[in-house]
């Protein structure tokens, strides 16, 4: 799955980008600011796109943060083909 960028800023060590990527039934989008330690700075967003579906009319949205999308991604690579062995 390749991320087009949207905008990326690089000075040394200093980054600030924000990417994203859809698919028929999902937006994703990453939103980091590598210098900044706000709340909302660092960010990974799913939202559900909008469906020809016409019996479908709500859309949902999960934002997390980057630290948790990689606990998420982690669980990910751990479970997803199938296999069930025990990591943390």
């Amino acid at each position: 799955m390749d991320l087009n960028p949207v905008a990326s800023i690089k000075t040394g060590e200093y980054m600030q980008f924000n990417k994203s990527k859809s698919t028929k039934r999902f937006n994703f989008n990453i939103s980091r600011d590598t210098k900044s330690h706000k709340s909302g700075a660092n960010t990974v967003t799913i939202t559900t796109s909008p469906s020809d579906d016409s019996y479908l009319t709500s859309r949902s949205q999960i934002t997390m943060t980057v630290k948790e999308a990689k606990a998420f991604q982690s669980f990910l690579n751990s479970y997803i083909d199938g296999k069930t062995s025990v990591s943390n």
